[in-house]
């Protein structure tokens, strides 16, 4: 696995989206068998980044990760978890409620990371910062970021985070450039910031492009690992797939180390 190093911070290139287990927007519990087995497989092959949200199934999706981890065994330590706190909650008093509630939900101590899942014009992003500062300075979160951020926004949250920036998570891929577009993937590469790209393989729906399938037939490679691969071939970027399917899971793990060569990037523009 190749990682991203941030001063003594190591993150892999690839880490496990959680959206959709446990539900959608709201729990869903007939699949909890489902989402436990993908939770645990991903954890026996070797995923130590999983990212999730208050909002995925309404908190039951940190309820079963929570719960998947303990009944692992995985030393706590050796895991990168994100969360998210919801726009409505972007209030001091709220952020710091909702902080809790994840921790409790995931019964761990800490997060590793924790986000803004998404921008509210409607509320004061430096009251937001007040809040997530404070729970830095208390060792409740490890590192603060933003997702779905645009380069204003980011550049705000830039200054009003005390501690810095680690991640801008984005929806980015093969077939999504829109925050290459609009200067946030650039703005994050020339100042140390990770891009996180959500969605890599557009959800099931990544549509193999001819340039894409020659490099993966090429490679001997699916065309959702050289998808992957493109991904973990930029600086300062990640990516976080999910899969409920272990053989899809192994397959995203693998595509990590798959470094493509200059002329691929430019084949895939």
């Amino acid at each position: 696995m190749r990682y991203e190093r941030l001063g003594r911070l190591e993150i892999p290139k690839v880490g496990f989206g959680t959206w959709s287990i446990g539900g959608g927007s709201s729990p869903n519990r007939r699949k909890d068998s489902w989402s436990l087995a993908s939770l645990r497989s991903a954890l026996e092959l070797g995923y130590t980044h999983f990212d999730t949200a208050e909002s995925y199934a309404a908190g039951h999706c940190e309820e079963l990760l929570g719960r998947a981890v303990r009944e692992s065994g995985t030393d706590r330590a050796r895991l990168f978890i994100t969360s998210k706190v919801k726009p409505e909650n972007l209030t001091p008093d709220r952020v710091t409620k909702a902080c809790e509630r994840s921790l409790r939900r995931l019964r761990t101590e800490y997060l590793d990371l924790y986000l803004i899942h998404w921008p509210n014009p409607g509320l004061s992003l430096g009251g937001a910062f007040e809040a997530l500062n404070r729970l830095v300075r208390s060792g409740k979160v490890k590192h603060l970021g933003v997702s779905n951020f645009d380069l204003q926004l980011l550049q705000q949250s830039v200054g009003l985070s005390e501690t810095g920036i680690l991640t801008d998570q984005v929806p980015y891929s093969v077939m999504e450039r829109s925050y290459a577009a609009n200067g946030v993937v650039g703005y994050c590469q020339a100042n140390g910031i990770l891009v996180t790209a959500y969605s890599p393989l557009e959800q099931g729906g990544l549509r193999a492009s001819q340039p894409l399938a020659g490099i993966a037939q090429a490679r001997s490679l699916t065309a959702q690992q050289a998808a992957i691969a493109w991904l973990c071939s930029q600086p300062r970027v990640i990516t976080i797939p999910m899969s409920g399917d272990p053989l899809h899971q192994r397959e995203n793990l693998a595509a990590a180390d798959v470094m493509l060569l200059a002329n691929e990037l430019e084949l895939l523009g």
